[in-house]
């Protein structure tokens, strides 16, 4: 039996902050986080830090990890992956379709 992906549309390209590069955005009740990386690519986890209860959309990018504000601790955006401590936890990551200016997050985490 298969099933057909269930899109849902979460922001336009612009909404991301140029000043942070990270865009809070709730999907079916759940609260998004969508990253735009220096090579151009939007990638989404979920915006709680698996630590502790700070979103991500307030924290520092770099070198494609997410540093939480609240612990510094670091998340690979690209896949998720607990990186530095105190985070041990992975983030859920959520497939994302970009289709001119608008990002679709996937109905469920990867």
């Amino acid at each position: 039996m298969t099933s057909e992906q269930t899109w849902t549309l979460a922001a336009q390209t612009g909404d991301i902050s140029p000043d942070t590069n990270t865009l809070r955005v709730v999907v079916d009740g759940e609260a998004v986080c969508l990253y735009q990386l220096e090579d151009g690519s939007i990638h989404a986890t979920q915006d709680r830090c698996t630590h502790g209860n700070a979103s991500l959309a307030d924290g520092y990018i770099e070198d494609g990890l997410i540093e939480c504000p609240l612990h510094q601790g670091c998340f690979d955006i690209r896949t998720g992956k607990a990186r530095t401590a105190p985070c041990t936890v992975d983030l859920k990551t959520y497939a994302i379709r970009i289709d001119g200016e608008a990002i679709y997050i996937a109905g469920d985490a990867a």
